[in-house]
C-alpha cells in the first residue's frame, strides 16, 4: 500500500511540474505581410463588450513590432497613426494580431503570449519580403528608394531574435506555434512577381522554418482577394499559388477569401483593398482558430 501511494504521489508530482512548465511557457506566435496585417480596423467601433474581452486579456497577451532590441512588447490593443494624407479618418488602428492574442487567449486561460509582428504596406515577396534578397530583385519589385533597401524578411527574424533573448533574459521558456502571413497584393501588379509568387512563398515558408529550426513549423495564409488593376491576371495567379502551397503542404493552411465585391467574407473600406474594423475582427479570429487547430 505503501509503495502504491508513493506511486500515485509520484505521477501526481509530474502532472503538476508539467502543468507549472506548460503555463510558464510562453507560446510565441509570428505575423507577417503587408498593409492587411499592419492593419486599418477602426478600434474605437468596436463594441464595449468586446474591448472588455480584449482588456480582460492584455496583461497575458503582448505585442512587439519593432526589431530594436530596446523597445519592449507592450500589451495587446491598438495602434496609433495621424492620417495625413486623409485616407481614414480615424487614429487607432488595428491589425489581425487583436482577435489573434484574443481567441489564443480566450482558448487558453492560464496561457502567456507574445505576438511579433512585421508589416510595411506596398511591400513585395519577390522584393522587400524575399528570404533571397537582392538589390536587382528589389529595384525591379518595390516603388520608391524606402522600399527598395527594405529587407522584411531578415528583419522580422532580428525582431524575433531580440524577442526570444529577453525571454530567456527573464528566465521563461518558449514554444513558437505558428506564422500568420497576410500578403500578396502587391505581387498582383506585374508578370514577373505574379509568375514567381508560388517558388517564393514556398521559399519564404523554407526559410523561416530553417531558421527557427522546425521542418514542421505550421504557416497559415490568408488569401488576397484584392481587385485586378495593372496585371489584370495577377490576383488569379496569386491567390492560385497560395492554394497550390497550401495543399501540398499539411503544416500549411489557408484562410480562403471571396472576390465577390461585396465583400461579404471579410468586409473592407471603400478602397476595395484594406480590410475594415469587421474584417480584420474576422481575419484575426480565423487566424487564431487555424493556429489553434495546429496546437491540437
Amino acid at each position: 500500500m505503501q509503495t502504491k501511494t508513493k506511486f500515485i504521489g509520484f505521477f501526481l508530482l509530474l502532472f503538476i511540474l508539467f502543468g507549472y512548465a506548460q503555463k510558464n511557457t510562453v507560446k510565441v506566435i509570428l505575423l507577417a505581410g503587408q498593409s492587411n496585417i499592419q492593419g486599418h480596423g477602426d478600434y474605437d467601433l468596436l463594441e464595449d463588450s468586446v474591448k472588455q474581452r480584449i482588456q480582460k486579456i492584455a496583461h497575458r497577451v503582448y505585442l512587439s513590432t519593432s526589431d530594436n532590441s530596446k523597445i519592449e512588447p507592450k500589451p495587446l490593443s491598438y495602434y496609433t497613426q495621424n492620417d495625413r494624407r486623409g485616407k481614414y479618418n480615424f487614429q487607432h488602428h488595428f491589425g489581425p494580431e487583436i482577435f489573434v492574442g484574443l481567441t489564443m487567449a480566450e482558448a487558453y486561460p492560464n496561457q502567456q503570449f507574445l505576438l511579433i509582428k512585421k508589416a510595411v504596406g506596398g511591400t513585395s515577396l519577390h522584393g522587400a519580403w524575399s528570404a533571397n534578397w537582392t538589390q536587382e530583385k528589389a529595384n525591379v519589385s518595390e516603388i520608391g528608394a524606402e522600399r527598395k533597401a527594405l529587407q522584411l524578411y531578415k528583419a522580422h527574424l532580428k525582431n524575433i531574435e531580440s524577442n526570444l533573448n529577453r525571454l530567456k533574459q527573464d528566465g521563461k521558456s518558449y514554444q513558437i506555434i505558428g506564422l500568420a502571413w497576410m500578403q500578396g497584393e502587391a505581387d498582383t501588379n506585374s508578370q514577373l512577381k505574379a509568375n514567381n509568387y508560388q517558388q517564393n512563398l514556398e521559399n519564404l515558408i523554407a526559410a523561416y522554418r530553417a531558421e527557427l529550426g522546425k521542418l514542421d513549423f505550421p504557416f497559415v495564409i490568408g488569401q488576397i482577394n484584392v481587385l485586378p488593376r495593372k496585371y489584370k491576371q495577377g490576383p488569379t495567379i496569386v491567390r492560385k499559388a497560395m492554394e497550390t502551397v497550401a495543399n501540398k503542404d499539411t503544416n500549411v493552411a489557408l484562410i480562403k477569401t471571396s472576390t465577390n465585391p461585396s465583400w461579404l467574407d471579410y468586409p473592407k473600406h471603400s478602397d476595395n483593398i484594406h480590410y475594415n474594423t469587421e474584417g480584420q475582427k474576422r481575419l484575426g479570429t480565423d487566424f487564431g482558430k487555424r493556429l489553434i487547430e495546429f496546437i491540437k
